[in-house]
């Protein structure tokens, strides 16, 4: 009973406060007393007893009092965090308060009138927040941020005190270290607390409310010209928060140290509630937030990861050019193995938990915060280039491969998940830049985790290729964007292949067979930049590693008819309006496609159920915007070709000797790469208005880098013709064993130098990270639900 009257007390207080037309003064203690101090309202409780559409009208009607409400529970946040809340009824009171404004901070972000208000100081209240003089000041959004930041390092409250004995002699909050009381063993701390359910619980509404003060993104439109810094952010990951360090290594160590399968007990996860796991949620989220907002710092940081110094001190970390954000900084600073080791190891351990499989259905617990991890797992590539070299130089990179392209593969189907594809693809893109990366993949895939892909045995190149082929073949229509991304990692890892299996070259010349069919060529003013990748992957191979690439090539020679009509593709006017005629309506043809049985123990991948949300996501820029070449020279280092739209660049490289594609192929791309970004940019009516003509076909179709192709089946061509008629020949391994000890050596075209193209962030890509990661954010808190229909801009909820 006891809980029903204080729930019913509360909702009083809420009825008062919006039937109020008169100002209730801050100073009356016992009217505001009622929001936290008798109450024992549940965040869901709250929600439910504070209806939106009364805190619009207080808003509207009464904004006085809903700005003392705030006022007063910001006080009492920091009273509580002054104070180190010493008993059960302070403690209460701080998660009182901390839910109601968890509610109600969504409503002050959605009116750009209100938005300022926490920027503010009120008169004659200000000082009374704060014990110190200097605090007279302080902005109420400030002075929230520093007590959230003091009460999650509040002893008996969020951490474990170290001093036993009475009240009197508890610690001070004012006076700890908080670097002693980092809440969980890994970066830059060894000794793991005792697991506190209670302590986690208050971590995590602290988090929530956190979180709910950075939303504020969420209430304003995509701009990419928008520069305007997150203010909750860039105040919280500054200097002004002497917590920043040991908050960020303890939301990092909370999460990467997380283990959702415990002792290995089946059913353990129905036997009793797993509250780390609310908290490790919530720490990724706040930490793909803040890392996001990197405010300008990313160039300084990457710097900074190559200095071997420990984590600096506050004084050395201010620039010149104003505050950096420390997480960042701290993330780029990262350097030693065992903390590297530590941050991979648990991140791919929870990245691999949805693919644990057992013989109890249902036995282990499944994670589904995958799609933070994976933004975490980017932004740890991005800042720290110690943590990508760490990554790249031994196998333990294909623990982050294979759950990514399960992912990939799982969600090719379901447009609920078209960001999840996006995030996937850009992290492999990242990671394809590498050339460790490409050799890493040559290692033998013995893993059998269950996809709906064909049976094969080979590499991780071949898994790679193969789910590649079924996103393309078999994914959603709103995929076809990052068909070029898939390709450019393809070509990026394609000279280090060093023996692809019969299935991935198969699949690799289905895919050259369906994007050189001429209504496919006609039909978009792009299509045919996916045929030179595919020739490029080819090229890259038979010149680079032709020896073990015996399947491959006889793939290329059965499929000889292909290349041949790429080569003899009519340009006239009459032929190109006949091949539109012919226009299929799906993008890519799907049969001459062998698709061998799937994997035992799979499942199709399926589309969303009806009535499935989804954040609305910014178009993704082209590939030319988001990645830069860099030339591979013969000891190694890569030299960052300069972008140039100019033919006299491209002939004048011609002549230096790159006599096969890739002078030729930059030539084309940088010729016809501004007319398709301008198409990908353009309105849908000026796209349709654009028709392939004989002038535009014969540009390109110059091009084309079929030379090495071209002689390879000049000079093998006749000789397994032969060898198949003096041996009577029908079976292909007899075949395929001549081609495994043939050589080409002297008579391929000189060798052209191996191009990559390096993923490059730019303002397009950033303004679409942020869209994504507050998306995903906004569709994973629905209990309770923080934003739920609140006027969000950055994006639109929409429903399958």
């Amino acid at each position: 009973m006891g809980n029903a009257d204080s729930k019913l007390h509360f909702r009083k207080a809420v009825v008062q406060l919006t039937t109020k037309t008169q100002p209730v003064e801050a100073s009356d203690d016992v009217f505001w007393d009622q929001f936290w101090v008798d109450s024992s309202a549940t965040a869901q409780d709250v929600f439910a007893l504070v209806p939106a559409a009364e805190i619009r009208a207080v808003r509207e009607e009464s904004p006085s009092n809903l700005a003392t409400l705030c006022y007063k529970a910001v006080e009492r946040l920091v009273r509580g965090a002054d104070s180190g809340c010493p008993s059960e009824k302070e403690r209460q009171t701080v998660l009182n308060c901390t839910r109601l404004l968890t509610r109600i901070l969504p409503y002050i972000f959605e009116d750009a009138d209100w938005r300022g208000f926490f920027w503010s100081t009120i008169p004659g209240r200000a000082g009374h927040l704060d014990c110190d003089v200097d605090d007279e000041g302080r902005p109420l959004a400030e002075s929230l941020l520093l007590a959230i930041a003091d009460l999650l390092f509040c002893p008996d409250f969020t951490i474990q005190s170290h001093k036993k004995n009475s009240p009197d002699t508890a610690d001070d909050i004012r006076a700890i270290d908080s670097c002693e009381y980092i809440w969980e063993a890994g970066v830059g701390f060894a000794q793991a607390p005792p697991l506190n359910y209670v302590h986690d619980l208050n971590r995590t509404e602290l988090l929530k409310l956190l979180l709910t003060c950075f939303s504020e993104a969420m209430y304003l439109p995509p701009s990419a010209e928008n520069k305007v810094l997150n203010p909750w952010i860039s105040f919280f990951c500054s200097t002004d928060n002497r917590h920043a360090l040991p908050l960020f290594t303890s939301l990092l160590n909370v999460v990467c140290a997380y283990d959702p399968v415990g002792y290995g007990i089946p059913y353990n996860h129905l036997l009793f509630s797993d509250y780390r796991e609310q908290l490790v949620e919530q720490a990724v989220q706040i930490l793909i937030v803040t890392l996001e907002h990197e405010a300008g710092s990313a160039a300084s940081a990457a710097l900074q990861a190559l200095d071997p110094s420990t984590c600096p001190s506050a004084e050395e970390e201010q620039e010149p050019g104003g505050p950096d954000n420390l997480f960042v900084n701290y993330l780029s600073r990262i350097h030693r193995e065992e903390d590297l080791s530590f941050v991979l190891k648990g991140l791919a351990r929870l990245l691999n938990n949805p693919l644990i499989q057992t013989y109890l259905p249902r036995s282990t617990k499944k994670i589904q915060f995958h799609q933070e991890l994976l933004i975490l797992f980017w932004k740890f590539c991005d800042f720290n280039k110690k943590f990508l070299f760490f990554v790249l130089k031994s196998s333990d990179v294909l623990d982050m491969l294979i759950p990514i392209l399960f992912y990939l593969n799982d969600a090719r189907a379901d447009q609920s998940r078209l960001g999840l594809m996006h995030i996937g693809v850009f992290i492999l893109l990242l990671l394809s830049g590498e050339r460790n990366f490409g050799v890493r993949l040559n290692k033998p895939y013995a893993l059998r985790v269950p996809m709906d892909i064909a049976v094969f045995t080979g590499t991780h190149a071949d898994l790679l290729i193969v789910i590649f082929h079924k996103i393309i073949s078999s994914g959603h229509q709103r995929l076809q964007p990052l068909f070029d991304c898939l390709l450019t990692i393809i070509v990026n890892i394609s000279p280090y292949l060093k023996s692809l299996s019969m299935v991935a070259a198969n699949k690799l010349l289905h895919l050259l067979e369906a994007f050189s069919t001429p209504w496919f060529l006609f039909s978009s003013p792009q299509n045919h930049h996916l045929v030179f990748f595919l020739l490029e992957v080819c090229n890259n191979i038979i010149q680079y590693q032709f020896d073990g690439n015996f399947n491959l090539v006889y793939s290329i020679i059965r499929k000889r008819n292909v290349f041949h009509q790429l080569a003899n593709l009519p340009s006239d006017t009459a032929s190109i309006q006949r091949a539109l005629q012919k226009k299929k309506r799906t993008g890519i043809s799907r049969t001459n496609s062998v698709e061998n049985e799937s994997m035992e123990g799979s499942r199709p991948a399926v589309p969303a159920e009806p009535g499935t949300l989804k954040a609305s996501l910014e178009a993704t820029p082209g590939i030319d915007k988001i990645t830069e070449k860099s030339q591979v020279s013969q000891d190694g280092t890569m030299i960052t070709v300069p972008h140039s739209d100019s033919p006299h660049t491209s002939k004048s490289s011609i002549a230096a000797g790159a006599s096969d594609s890739e002078s030729e192929r930059d030539h084309e791309v940088n010729r016809a790469q501004s007319e398709s970004a301008r198409s990908r940019l353009s309105s849908v009516s000026s796209t349709a208005a654009w028709s392939a003509n004989s002038d535009w076909v014969s540009l390109w179709k110059a091009k084309l880098p079929l030379q090495t192709i071209m002689r390879l089946l000049q000079v093998l061509v006749p000789q397994v013709e032969k060898i198949c008629i003096d041996k009577g020949l029908t079976d292909e391994s007899e075949i395929l064993k001549f081609l495994q000890h043939g050589t080409l050596v002297g008579l391929l075209p000189v060798p052209h130098p191996i191009l990559i193209r390096k993923y490059q962030a730019n303002a397009g890509t950033a303004m679409w990270f942020r869209t994504y990661i507050w998306g995903v954010i906004y569709l994973r808190n629905v209990d309770p639900p923080i934003w739920y229909d609140t006027d969000i801009r950055l994006f639109e909820i929409q429903r399958i």
